[in-house]
């Protein structure tokens, strides 16, 4: 395993892997959720009156379309608030469908999901106006919000959606009352609908609607207000909104990758910190690769980024704090340390050191302060990873004779050996669902496993040459690894669902390695 050995050689390849969180801020969002509808029959049924408590001004000769805008639009959220806020739309013209309607389950599991037909026709708007995001106008960029439900949709490998560049445009006013005959004329079980205004300070107004065509009924609806810059984001929370409606599972799509961006001949590679879209949009390098970066990981609240750096020529620890643009060394330490890992509260930081042949697992506070050895064995323990309820770590260790994984408590005590199957293990992550850990399997080939906390049910993901590193989606049903050609070294990043059979790769401008997958985005 290229950790190990390199550690052993402290070489500037010592970590073949990398996990990272990015950080977002300001982004000046309103969130308008469901309030609870009026029951009324599905279409063709009138619109509905515009709420009082919404606009004052909204006239029973609105259209209903017109009041679902003007409602939004009276809840605009200051921008640059961090966290988004929540705010109520009115209904659509369709009967809203209860929570207990709709699809639930698990998304590890096939078979209807499948083949369930979504459609997703492009997002109108009232009348085009120029925008600073993709496509130039209001009108363009209706489409591509579509375009990008549509890929987050299609690519988890649950749904076979329909996208925009298939399907026939819809009117403005259809957004909020939907012609659910011709759609189920289309074979449509589900219809994903949306509009995108301009604003005159330049802020978009975007809303998702989710409906099944079948029982004419809306089942979910939300809002947003984001700046042009952040459209993508926009379209990702719609897909978050059906994905969690429909499968029952937490929202992912709107979140950040972190990996490391190779370049160079193999022997000497460039390697920097690179960030992108959970989907591999917006790309953007973090360091300018100078200096090898590896290791990242995103603080819980998405405001730092511990790294390891060789800005020196030694492999230490440092915090990059992202809103002040500085950063700091997390302690100073006698030998190299590398591998940082947050604890869920991110008030600890979890990091390795070698020392006279030894490495072992430490942990020091976030703020500074003293550090914990929490390992204190012959060999290398490496790369510690929490539970999401913080009492418990996972890591690698060769301690007795091979790498292999172990767990421990937080405080260090109860250290024992989980996996007792063939072959090595090695770079453990814990799911953020705490029900599996996934791993790297030196069976022969390497290859992406999960098991349970225990060390039971063993089960491959991925098979192929070289796949490692696993980094978990937020809601813990997807992993991400990087997957290295044989013979000419290069490297891509992969996802695989917990399924095994829904796998593909994910474009970057560069070669990549180390994927970390951060948090939902507020």
């Amino acid at each position: 395993m290229r950790c190990l050995m390199a550690i052993r050689n402290f070489i500037p390849s010592l970590a073949g892997r990398s996990e990272a969180r990015d950080s977002q801020r300001g982004l000046g969002w309103g969130l308008f959720p469901c309030a609870e509808p009026r029951r009324e029959a599905p279409p063709p049924a009138p619109p509905l009156k515009g709420r009082g408590e919404v606009a004052h001004s909204l006239r029973i000769g609105l259209s209903l379309a017109n009041a679902v805008f003007l409602a939004v639009l009276a809840f605009v959220v200051v921008p640059g608030a961090v966290m988004a806020q929540q705010q109520p739309i009115p209904p659509s013209a369709a009967t809203k469908g209860g929570e207990e309607e709709g699809l639930t389950g698990s998304v590890t599991a096939v078979g209807d999901w499948q083949s369930l037909g979504i459609a997703i026709p492009a997002f109108p708007t009232d009348h085009a106006v120029a925008t600073g995001a993709d496509g130039g106008n209001t009108e363009a960029l209706g489409r591509n919000l579509a375009r990008v439900v549509y890929d987050d949709l299609k690519n988890n490998g649950l749904f076979k959606p329909t996208g925009p560049d298939a399907l026939p445009g819809i009117g403005y006013a259809e957004v909020a009352a939907p012609a659910f005959a011709g759609w189920r004329a289309r074979s449509a079980e589900m219809l994903v609908q949306g509009f995108v205004k301009g604003a005159a300070d330049g802020q978009l107004t975007v809303g998702c609607y989710l409906y099944d065509v079948a029982l004419g009924k809306e089942l979910t609806r939300q809002g947003y207000v984001v700046k042009p810059t952040e459209w993508r984001r926009a379209a990702h929370k719609c897909a978050d909104l059906v994905y969690s409606r429909l499968s029952g599972e937490s929202p992912f799509f709107d979140s950040k990758i972190a990996y490391i961006a190779e370049t160079g001949p193999k022997d000497h590679r460039r390697k920097q910190l690179a960030i992108m879209d959970s989907d591999g949009a917006n790309h953007r390098f973090i360091t300018s690769g100078q200096a090898t970066a590896l290791t990242p990981r995103y603080s819980p609240d998405y405001r730092q980024i511990a790294y390891l750096s060789y800005v020196d020529g030694r492999p230490r620890i440092y915090v990059y704090d992202v809103g002040a643009g500085h950063q700091h060394l997390v302690t100073v330490a006698k030998g190299p340390t590398f591998a940082p890992r947050w604890s869920p509260d991110g008030k600890y930081i979890l990091y390795s050191m070698a020392i006279a042949g030894n490495t072992d697992i430490y942990r020091v506070p976030a703020s500074g302060g003293e550090s914990v050895r929490l390992t204190n064995t012959p060999g290398i323990n490496i790369g510690g990873s929490y539970s999401p309820d913080g009492r418990k770590i996972v890591f690698e260790s060769d301690r007795g004779g091979s790498q292999q994984v172990y767990v421990m408590n937080a405080d260090g005590s109860g250290q024992h050996r989980i996996s007792f199957f063939g072959g090595r293990a090695a770079t453990p992550e814990w799911s953020p669902r705490g029900d599996q850990i996934a791993f790297t399997c030196i069976c022969g080939d390497l290859r992406i496993a999960v098991m349970d906390p225990e060390g039971h049910d063993r089960r491959f993901l991925t098979n192929s040459w070289q796949d490692e590193a696993p980094t978990w989606s937020p809601n813990g049903r997807i992993i991400q690894f990087f997957r290295t050609e044989r013979g000419s070294g290069h490297t891509s990043i992969w996802q695989v669902d917990l399924t095994g059979r829904n796998e593909r790769r994910l474009k970057t401008p560069v070669d990549a390695s180390d994927p970390a997958w951060g948090p939902v985005l507020p």
